[in-house]
């Protein structure tokens, strides 16, 4: 992982803001072809360039739907110690489905089951690309 953060950082520079964004658009792209891959019920046919217009739709689900959600959810997510978290999840993923199809992105998930393990799915690869891609000074700067 180290190579591909000299990579990032051409000529010794941090990565900016928009490589940032850039990297962690592709990372969202990738998690979500493994749960495509992997998890019964989430299916994506579609091209490289679907994947990456599908994940720019899951990023802006998760930076302005999310939060809403979060916040009017937050007494139920702390009777349930954060478990609720995994609902709501689910939900942005199903939510990112069906915009997916309004768009005319072959992305599909069948149920919540699915969508359960789908979003545990892209959330543990996006945490394990993101450590190895994206340095801790980034992670703070972006927050």
């Amino acid at each position: 992982h180290r190579a591909a953060r000299r990579l990032l950082r051409a000529g010794g520079q941090r990565p900016s803001c928009i490589m940032t964004i850039l990297l962690r658009l592709l990372i969202n792209a990738v998690a979500l072809w493994c749960a495509a891959r992997f998890i019964d019920g989430i299916t994506y046919s579609g091209s490289w360039q679907g994947l990456v217009g599908l994940a720019l739709v899951f990023g802006v689900v998760n930076t302005f739907v999310k939060p809403v959600l979060q916040f009017f959810s937050f007494p139920i997510t702390i009777i349930t110690l954060g478990l609720f978290l995994l609902v709501i999840n689910a939900l942005m993923l199903l939510l990112t489905a069906a915009i997916a199809t309004r768009l005319d992105i072959a992305f599909t998930v069948s149920g919540f089951g699915s969508a359960l393990l789908g979003s545990i799915c892209v959330s543990l690869v996006s945490i394990v690309l993101g450590a190895m891609l994206i340095s801790g000074d980034e992670k703070r700067k972006d927050n």
